[in-house]
């Protein structure tokens, strides 16, 4: 079982940046995929991108450029580097970890972008 609490969402003007984090209650070494979802208002939540214990890294195709994943498996944690933002990325946001066919979440950080 991995617990994840996520830090760092906060209100930016278009075009700033935000940095989340995620940290796990145990080590995150062994996890396949660790991930990042996001759920705006009114809408289902999606997969925003996702990173493999072996540092593979996928992105959905509208923050691609503007987004970095990466995973500090020494301090158990993964971040989300959030840079241009836009209004549209305005949802709260939630850290997944996949290992085994286990799913488990955060329970989530809000990132609000005004125009």
């Amino acid at each position: 079982q991995v617990q994840l609490v996520e830090s760092g969402g906060g209100l930016v003007q278009a075009g700033g940046s935000l940095r989340l984090s995620c940290a796990a209650s145990r080590s995150i070494v062994s996890v396949n995929v660790m991930g990042w979802y996001r759920q705006a208002p009114g809408k289902q939540r999606e997969l925003v991108t996702t990173i493999t214990s072996g540092g593979g890294t996928s992105y959905v195709g509208a923050v691609k450029g503007r987004f970095t994943i990466s995973r500090d498996n020494a301090k158990n944690t993964v971040y989300l580097q959030m840079n241009n933002l836009k209004p549209e990325d305005t949802a709260i946001y939630y850290c997944n970890a996949n290992t085994y066919g286990l799913n488990y979440w955060g329970q989530g950080t809000q990132v609000t972008v005004s125009s």
